[in-house]
């Protein structure tokens, strides 16, 4: 199968966006150049000068299946991950059962391998049904195929749990995956505590909830010599201990989501589920801190956190709503319209963040666009804007505050190993000209 991408434009080197066309052959890119003979291909793309870029890689989305498939499926949460142009996701083992065994996590495996239309990662929990202090067998586990281990959703609570999971996971060459949240911290807390929780009469989450957690966890790290990734940083304490742990040489690597990159808690407009995520939308002053980590290095990509719900749950009260939003659908949009459009991001950083680091963090095949690189690859258009429709969302969730907003960059396709898995607005490619 031979298929060209013409009409394209790709990031050069110095961060200009140059015309292009990409052949594909089979499942990889056979050659790069200015123009190829039309009449040697089985199917062609005209890209009408839009993006070319690799296929985005999201380290952290909620995929539900097996147990809550009401929220979401794997088919259902990869095809909206390749609606938004990822390629590769990776799975959180909050489900039920929790994938805690070979058995169950092979079970996780084969429903991946039936449903996906991308690259799915899954990873294995950190302790038994998450929330014990029993370590998993990471050593199977890994066997099995788990890419690294975490207990997201809930924070390990013990240090010497945490300290013996470490020290397993080095000797298995694993990361080690946190959710950082001492639920000593919380009081019942429902967003973050400062005026906006005053005003709305709300219990509210002081930023020491995570960042103390991430500090007793960078001494571990440090003790144990495990890779460790900070998942969905959010304050400006956090920023720092990262910051300095990093300087000490301490194996740390974190992310950041769009939506706290994006908002901070006066944003919010009233007590409703869709404003209600985990971490919370914090101060401004850790929206900045944020920003300024990922520009100095200290946080190292951006990942989703998709987490969808149904509309039941999330239409109701901060009290009473599940935590979680969605993003998978319009990461890269909100980024670039809200980023790059206004000069602060280049072009070029938001690709390394949401595409490359993603992958070179985890030790996944890092795609360069070069020849012989797996064509997972996504067309955006960057010149026209959109409105986010929750009526077009493959996910079958909606809860997210970003209905309505107008962006720039909607993804035109998305290929996964060659193939195309999404295509503006219709699933079966029928602008795609196939001969």
């Amino acid at each position: 199968m031979d298929l060209l991408i013409k009409n394209g434009r790709m990031i050069s080197h110095d961060n200009q966006l140059i015309s292009v066309q990409l052949w594909v052959k089979d499942q990889f890119i056979h050659a790069i150049g200015k123009s190829f003979d039309e009449g040697l291909f089985d199917q062609i793309i005209d890209a009408k000068n839009q993006l070319v870029t690799q296929g985005l890689v999201d380290v952290h989305v909620h995929l539900r299946q097996p147990g809550f498939t009401y929220k979401e499926t794997i088919k259902t949460g990869s095809q909206a991950a390749s609606r938004g142009g990822f390629t590769t996701i990776c799975a959180m083992p909050n489900l039920n059962p929790v994938p805690d065994t070979v058995e169950r996590f092979t079970q996780v495996q084969e429903i991946i391998r039936q449903d996906a239309v991308n690259h799915v990662l899954q990873y294995a929990p950190i302790t038994k049904n998450l929330r014990s202090d029993d370590l998993v067998n990471q050593t199977a586990l890994k066997k099995a195929g788990a890419f690294a281990f975490t207990n997201d959703g809930v924070g390990v609570q013990r240090a010497g749990t945490m300290y013996l999971a470490m020290k397993e996971a080095a000797k298995n060459q694993r990361a080690i995956v946190a959710h950082t949240e001492d639920e000593s911290l919380l009081f019942d807390g429902v967003m973050h505590k400062g005026k906006k929780a005053e005003e709305l009469d709300l219990p509210g989450i002081v930023s020491a909830a995570e960042s103390s957690q991430i500090a007793r966890d960078l001494l571990l790290a440090e003790e144990t010599g495990v890779h460790y990734h900070v998942c969905h940083v959010s304050s400006k304490e956090s920023v720092r201990v990262i910051r300095q742990a990093k300087e000490a040489g301490v194996h740390v690597t974190c992310e950041v989501c769009p939506h706290h990159l994006l908002r901070a808690d006066e944003d919010i407009t009233c007590d409703h589920g869709y404003w209600k995520m985990n971490p919370p939308l914090r101060a401004k002053e850790d929206q900045k801190a944020l920003i300024d980590g990922l520009l100095d290095g200290t946080i190292d990509c951006i990942a989703t956190d998709h987490a969808p719900h149904s509309l039941e749950e999330k239409n109701q009260s901060f009290l009473k709503a599940p935590f979680g939003i969605v993003g998978s659908e319009y990461a890269f949009q909100l980024i670039y319209t809200t980023f790059v459009k206004k000069g602060i991001f280049t072009l070029a950083q938001v690709v390394d963040w949401m595409a490359i680091k993603p992958a070179e963090i985890f030790d996944l095949p890092v795609n360069r666009l070069n020849i012989g690189d797996t064509a997972d690859l996504a067309i955006f258009d960057i010149d026209h804007s959109y409105i986010v429709d929750q009526k077009e969302f493959l996910s079958q969730a909606e809860n997210t505050p970003f209905i309505g907003k107008e962006l720039f960059g909607d993804t035109l396709y998305t290929l996964v190993d060659g193939k195309i898995v999404w295509q503006g607005g219709n699933q079966n490619g029928s602008l795609a000209n196939s001969r």
